[in-house]
């Protein structure tokens, strides 16, 4: 049995949508039965898992929160362990120090939990719509498996696919938020042509309108992430945008220091950071300015184009921002993420 003594610290108040979206995903997990939380990025999500999650620790529940990304993980942790300070919380992911025997909530990747059988008495799956959990069977029957037989598997999702959207209105419910928890709307793309980017890069020099961008977000000190459609051609580009400073770095899923520098950027360590679509969900930092490179490429879809749009704008210091797609032709997809938001922004999609 596990302790039933547990603070929890967060002094935040939740809005009206939240509250109301944390009450009802407190009455699922209460009667056992899968519950969505459909809302826009930056409407506050882990904050309505924390009503739910301290009634179940409170009942000396164990529970396991899980993203299909190390980076949400590590974004996590710290709020988690801040909003739970009497709670023996343990993160698990690859290369992390393995500890699991005390731990009444666990953080992890889906991938740890393969190691997990009829463990919890409830599993909040963050991130529910993104690779490579929604793209392997066996990923999503290890996450089942993890929970106690009849214990409610919840999921968090700004983008939820068809497919979940349409199980979960089956066996569970859904609760719904088109609004972010500080009022403001979200960030609307813009576009701007990049023709032969990629025929520039490869041969060593910075398309003009890129170089631009980058040049007044140094200038003005806003930190920036700048998205690639392959590690290749973002290293090839890497050396080029350090001409402008030399501290901007690239990540991608396999380099060995992603999570150094993805936190020096936080510590404003780093003025900006080059990035595969592994940065597209996962990481708050205030102030942040994007760009995407090469917007018309097939691996932006609608759902990563809202995601990585997302990233602007969450802070209620600092809730707008730019939002620039790059391209070398438009695409639906583009032309369906920007209706998107821009249905959202009005409230009209029913969300």
């Amino acid at each position: 049995m596990f302790p039933t003594k547990h603070t929890l610290a967060w002094n935040g108040t939740l809005t009206p949508h939240q509250q109301k979206a944390a009450d009802e995903l407190t009455d699922s997990t209460e009667n056992g039965r899968p519950h969505l939380i459909h809302a826009v990025c930056g409407s506050g999500k882990t904050e309505i898992l924390f009503p739910p999650i301290h009634q179940l620790l409170l009942a000396g529940k164990r529970v396991c929160l899980a993203a299909p990304r190390v980076d949400v993980i590590l974004e996590l942790e710290p709020r988690l362990k801040a909003a739970f300070p009497e709670t023996t919380i343990v993160a698990l992911y690859g290369g992390a120090e393995q500890k699991t025997e005390a731990s009444q909530l666990v953080l992890a990747t889906t991938h740890q939990l393969y190691r997990f059988r009829h463990a919890f008495d409830a599993v909040f799956v963050d991130e529910a719509d993104a690779f490579p959990y929604t793209a392997d069977l066996t990923l999503r029957q290890a996450v089942q498996k993890a929970a106690k037989p009849k214990a409610p598997v919840h999921y968090v999702t700004a983008t939820p696919s068809d497919e979940l959207l349409t199980t979960i209105k089956k066996t569970g419910s859904i609760s719904t938020i088109n609004r972010r928890y500080h009022g403001y709307p979200l960030p609307v793309p813009r576009y701007e042509s990049l023709w032969n980017y990629e025929k520039q890069l490869k041969k060593g020099k910075l398309p003009q309108k890129l170089n631009e961008w980058v040049a007044a977000r140094l200038k003005k000190r806003e930190p920036f992430l700048v998205f690639f459609h392959h590690i290749g051609l973002m290293e090839q580009a890497e050396p080029l945008f350090q001409a402008l400073d030399s501290r901007i770095r690239s990540v991608h899923a396999a380099h060995p220091d992603r999570k150094e520098h993805v936190q020096a950027l936080r510590n404003k360590q780093l003025p900006g950071l080059l990035t595969t679509t592994i940065l597209e969900r996962g990481i708050t930092i205030p102030n942040i300015q994007v760009a995407v490179v090469g917007a018309e490429q097939k691996i932006f879809d609608k759902g990563a184009l809202i995601q990585i749009g997302g990233r602007v704008g969450r802070s209620v210091n600092f809730p707008s921002g730019d939002f620039v797609l790059f391209h070398n032709g438009i695409t639906y997809a583009m032309d369906d993420a920007k209706r998107e938001i821009g249905m959202l922004n009005k409230g009209s999609m029913g969300i």
